[in-house]
C-alpha cells in the first residue's frame, strides 16, 4: 500500500463517472435520503462515542429519551387530556392506560360516545349503590362498622375502610405492574382505581414502585418508543416513522436495530440476523461436525475421531471393540491379506460396488457445510473483535495521543478532530462488513454473489487502507522529535481516505439493502457489471475472494 499511489488511485475512484466506489454513477445508490425526513436533533456538546458513531450513518431518525424526558412528555400527554375532556388528571391517566397513551385515540373515543368509553374504563359519571344518609356505615372488605367520615369510596360509592384500602393498594401493587388497571374491591364493579388513591393510601417504598410501573408503562405500551436493551440503561429512543433504516445508539454506547433490539446490522435485515444468531447458538454445527470428523463404533455407536495413525481403532472403555476405521468390521478378520495397518482392501472393494456411497456422501455434504459456516463465522467474528479493538484505539487516541500529538506538532487538538473522524469512521464501518459475511452466508443467487464477493474484497480493502494509515502513519509523527513538513500531507490523505471510504461504505449498504438491485439474473448480465466495474475502477484492488461458495 503505497500511500501516495493509494491516495492519488482513490481520489481517481472517486471521480469517476460511472464508479461505484464513489457513488457517482448509479442513480440507484446515489440518491440521499433527502431532506424531508425528520431531524430529531439531540445531539449535545458532551455526546458520547455513541452518537458520533450514530452521525456516520444515515440521517438521524430517533430520539434518545433519558428519564426526566419521559416523564414531562407522560406528563404533557395527561394535561393535555384532562383539559381537552373537562377531566381530573387521575381519569386522564386512566384514560391513556387504557388506549395505551394514545391521545388521539382517547379523543376520538371519547368524543364518538363518551358514555361507553366511561362505562369501559371505569369513569363511572353516578354512584351505582346508594349513599346512606346517616349513621355507620358498614366495609365491605373487613365488614367493620364505621362513621361516613372514615369510609371512601370511587365513583361507583362501594364503601371501604382505609385500612383495608391501604392493605388491597399495597398487595397490588407488590404483585406487579397490574396495579396500574386497578379496579374497585367490590368483585365485577368496573370502576378504576385512580392516582389519587394510591397517593393517599400507599406508602413511600409502595408509591415508588407504582411510579416505576407508571412511567414504563409510557414506554412499553407506545409503539413509538422502546427502552435501551443494555443492562442497567434506563434510557428510552423515540423512533420516526416513515423509515427503512432501524439503526439506533443510545447515549450508554449500546448501538442496536429499534425493530428487533438486536444490535445495530444494516444492510442486513432482521430477518437473516435471527437466523444467524441462531445458528451461532445451535447445536447443528456440533452435529456436522462430529457427522464430517469422526465414525460411530459399530459395536456401542459412540462417535469416535480418528487424527492419526493407522486403520486399527479401539473404542474406549467399557466397549474397547477393536475394528478397521475403513470397512468398520472387526479388526480379527484383518491383516496382511487385507492390506495391514493402514489400508483396506475389502473398503476398497466395498466401495468400488458403492455400498459406502451413501455415508460417504452425507459425511463429505456434513464436511463442506461446516466449512463454508466456519469460513464466514471466523471473518463475522473476525471484524467483530477488530471493531472492539478499534474503540479502544480511539478512546487511547483521545485520551492519551491526541494531547502528545498537538506537543510535538504545535497544533491545537481542535484541529486534530480528523483523526478521531477516521477511527469513527473504522468503528461503524468494522460493523458492516461484519454483517456483510452474515448477508453473504445467506445469499443464494450465484450471479449476484459474484459482484458481491467483488464489493465486499473492495470494501475490505479500502478499510484495510484507512486502518493502516490512522494506525501505523500516524505513530510515525508521534514519535517525531518535533513538527514535521509532511504533517499537512498527512492530515489531506487521511481525511481523503477517509471521506472516500464512508461514500463507498453508504453506497455498498444502499445496494445490499435493494438486493444487488443492479445486477442481472442471467450470468452474461453478472459478468458484465462485474468486468465493468472492474475494468473502470482505478488505483483500486480486486475482491480478496473473501467470500466462500457452498
Amino acid at each position: 500500500m503505497d500511500s501516495e499511489d493509494d491516495m492519488l488511485g482513490a481520489n481517481d475512484m472517486e471521480s469517476g463517472e460511472d464508479d461505484f466506489y464513489s457513488g457517482g454513477g448509479s442513480d440507484d445508490y446515489n440518491d440521499s435520503d433527502g431532506d424531508d425526513e425528520p431531524d430529531y436533533g439531540f445531539v449535545e456538546e458532551d455526546v458520547d462515542d455513541s452518537v458520533l458513531i450514530a452521525s456516520h450513518r444515515s440521517q438521524i431518525n430517533y430520539v434518545v429519551l433519558k428519564e426526566e424526558d419521559i416523564r414531562k412528555l407522560q406528563m404533557d400527554d395527561i394535561g393535555r387530556v384532562s383539559m381537552v375532556l373537562s377531566i381530573t388528571e387521575a381519569e386522564a391517566s386512566i384514560l391513556l392506560l387504557h388506549y395505551h397513551w394514545s391521545v388521539s385515540k382517547v379523543h376520538d373515543e371519547w368524543f364518538a360516545d363518551e358514555e361507553r368509553v366511561r362505562k369501559a374504563v371505569g369513569i363511572l359519571e353516578r354512584p351505582v349503590v346508594s349513599t346512606p344518609d346517616g349513621g355507620e356505615v358498614t366495609c365491605g372488605i373487613c365488614f367493620e362498622s364505621f362513621l361516613p367520615e372514615e369510609i371512601l369510596s370511587l365513583s361507583c360509592a362501594h364503601p371501604f375502610c382505609s385500612t383495608c384500602w391501604t392493605g388491597y393498594i399495597s398487595t397490588t401493587i407488590n404483585d406487579g405492574p397490574g396495579c396500574l388497571m386497578l379496579k374497585c374491591p367490590e368483585p365485577s364493579c368496573p370502576a378504576a382505581v385512580g392516582q389519587d388513591m394510591f397517593e393517599k393510601f400507599a406508602s413511600k417504598e409502595d408509591k415508588e414502585k407504582y411510579y416505576k410501573y407508571f412511567l414504563r408503562s409510557y414506554i412499553e405500551d407506545n409503539r413509538k418508543m422502546k427502552w435501551c436493551p443494555a443492562p442497567g440503561c434506563e434510557n428510552a429512543i423515540e423512533f420516526a416513522a416513515g423509515t427503512s433504516n432501524y439503526d439506533v445508539s443510545c447515549l450508554c454506547s449500546r448501538s442496536f436495530c429499534w425493530n428487533c433490539t438486536e444490535e445495530a446490522h444494516r444492510p442486513v435485515d432482521c430477518h437473516t440476523v435471527a437466523l444467524w444468531i441462531r445458528k451461532n447458538s445451535a447445536e447443528s454445527e456440533n452435529m456436522n461436525w462430529i457427522l464430517a470428523n469422526s465414525k460411530p463404533c459399530p459395536k456401542c455407536q459412540r462417535p469416535i475421531e480418528k487424527n492419526h495413525g493407522c486403520m486399527h481403532m479401539t473404542c474406549t472403555p467399557p466397549c474397547k471393540y477393536e475394528f478397521c476405521w475403513l470397512c468398520l468390521n472387526a479388526w480379527t478378520t484383518h491383516g496382511e491379506r487385507t492390506g495391514g495397518f493402514y489400508a483396506c482392501n475389502r473398503y476398497e472393494s466395498a466401495k468400488q460396488e458403492g455400498l459406502y456411497d451413501e455415508a460417504e456422501k452425507r459425511r463429505e455434504m456434513a464436511k463442506n457445510s461446516l466449512e463454508r459456516y466456519t469460513h464466514y463465522y471466523e471473518r463475522w467474528a473476525s471484524n467483530q473483535t477488530s471493531r472492539q479493538k478499534a474503540l479502544e484505539d480511539l478512546q487511547k487516541t483521545r485520551l492519551e495521543k491526541l494531547e502528545k500529538l498537538s506537543d510535538i506538532q504545535c497544533t491545537p487538538e481542535s484541529q486534530l478532530k480528523f483523526i478521531t473522524e477516521a477511527w469513527l469512521q473504522i468503528i461503524e464501518c468494522r460493523r458492516v462488513l461484519k454483517w456483510t459475511y452474515a448477508y453473504g452466508y445467506y445469499l443464494p443467487d450465484h450471479d449476484k454473489k459474484q459482484f458481491f464477493e467483488y464489493l465486499q474484497g473492495e470494501a475490505e480493502s479500502g478499510l484495510e487502507r484507512l486502518h493502516k494509515c490512522v494506525e501505523k502513519e500516524l505513530e510515525v509523527f508521534l514519535n517525531a522529535d518535533g513538527p514535521s513538513d509532511d504533517f499537512n500531507h498527512f492530515r489531506t490523505k487521511l481525511t481523503g481516505l477517509t471521506s472516500i471510504t464512508k461514500t463507498y461504505f453508504e453506497n455498498l449498504v444502499k445496494a445490499l439493502e435493494n438486493g444487488l438491485a443492479d445486477v442481472d439474473t442471467t450470468q452474461g448480465g453478472s459478468s458484465k457489471s462485474t468486468n465493468s466495474k472492474s475494468s473502470k475502477t482505478k488505483g483500486g484492488v480486486k475482491g480478496k475472494g473473501s467470500s466462500k461458495n457452498g
